[in-house]
Formats: structure tokens, sequence, C-alpha cells
């Protein structure tokens, strides 16, 4: 089964083609040029290059938030579009369980994985993880809030994601383990293989339906707080 994979919820993006759990094509980009000028070339290269038809794609995945307002927006559009009128399954994945994805093996088994995403205003989206189960829901927390919450688990912790770094460095004399630079942001080759797993244990299927697909902001958008505050 061919799964199509995005990710633009960061300032980076990237797309996979994944198929019987074997990457077949990935590509990323970093440079902060808007998403909407760079994943549909991208797409349309990765496609190209493999030899392959977005006719045969099988399942199409977003990341479906929380993150960038604009980036997740965009990568809604994207894959509503890609994926009309192809009968195929439209699936959203959280980009935090998403960035959380590679820690899930045995190397990190008993540690608190903690993906982080710079949300601005004082706060990070984030969510907890461990042995490959969820311990929080996707939220917005605060620095001060979170660190105190990871004491209490009293075990190491991993921190990765794009919002690693600002929250490494707004709370002293921490002692979280920092992933490489590689693991900072979501990967779509993951998000393709943790749609795959909520495809396959999904009895009804119709629930994939694109639309169905819904994006994830956690809090409303700046536009949205100014418009409330008139």
């Amino acid at each position: 089964m061919l799964i199509l994979a995005l990710d633009t919820s960061s300032v980076a993006s990237s797309c996979a083609l994944v198929e019987d759990n074997k990457t077949i094509a990935e590509s990323f980009l970093n440079e902060k040029i808007t998403h909407s000028a760079t994943i549909m070339p991208m797409i349309e290269d990765m496609f190209s290059c493999c030899g392959r038809d977005i006719k045969d794609v099988k399942i199409f995945t977003a990341t479906s938030g929380p993150g960038s307002f604009t980036g997740v927006r965009i990568g809604a559009s994207v894959l509503l579009g890609l994926a009309f009128g192809k009968n195929a399954a439209c699936i959203g994945v959280s980009s935090l369980e998403v960035t959380a994805a590679p820690f899930d093996n045995e190397v990190f088994k008993d540690k608190i994985i903690c993906p982080l995403m710079d949300a601005r205003r004082g706060q990070f989206y984030n969510a907890l993880f461990k042995n490959g189960q969820r311990l929080t829901q996707d939220r917005a927390i605060s620095a001060e809030d979170l660190s105190k919450e990871l004491e209490e688990y009293g075990l190491p912790v991993i921190i990765c994601g794009d919002g690693a770094i600002l929250f490494s460095s707004l709370v002293p004399d921490n002692k979280y383990i920092k992933t490489p630079e590689r693991l900072t942001y979501p990967s779509a080759a993951e998000a393709a293989r943790l749609s795959y797993r909520i495809y396959e244990n999904t009895s009804d299927r119709s629930v994939f339906d694109d639309l169905d697909f819904k994006p994830v902001y956690l809090r409303p958008s700046q536009a949205e707080r100014n418009k409330k505050s008139n």
C-alpha cells in the first residue's frame, strides 16, 4: 500500500513515499521559505525521481498539528487537493507524536519522550510519551509547568523537537537529554508509518474520508484573538 505523507507544521517541510513500511523516497527542506512555495515542487520532484504515480497512492497523510497555524493550513489544503476524487484514505497525525516516533524502541525504554514546539506567548506545544504510549494529550504548556511535571516522573527525559533548545534555555540546571539536530523536526516518513498503524487498527474506515480531515490548532489564531479583543 503506497502512502504519501507530508509535514508543514514547523519551519521545515518534508514529504515522503512509504510502501510496506519501506521508505521509497523522502524530501526535506529547512530554508524558512513559505511552505506554499516549496511543498508541491518537492512532492512533484519526489514522484518524478522514483517513477511512481500519484494515482497509486492509497493513503494521503499530513501532520494535522499542532504547530504553525499557516503551516498546518497549507499541509491540510495540499493533502485534500491531492486526494480529491481518488477514493483514498486521508489521515491526519499529531506532529508531536510524529516527532516522538523515532524514540519508540528499546534504546529509549522507560524514558520520558518530550517533543516540544515553540507555541510563542511563553508556551510550548507538547505531549509526553513513554515506551510508545501517550502519557498526555497534545497541549500548550509553559516551560515552568512542564518542568515541574517532568520532575514528578523521576525518570530520564529525552527532549526533542524544534522547541527543545529554547525550552532547555528557560529551565535552569536541567538534566534533560538533547537529541541530534537531524531529529529536530517531524519526519514525513514517520508520519506515513504512524498513519498506516492508525488505518490498520480502525475498523470503520469511512472516518478517513477527506471531508473528515480536520487540522488541530489547540489555540485560536492571532487573527481570532485580535477579533475577540475588539
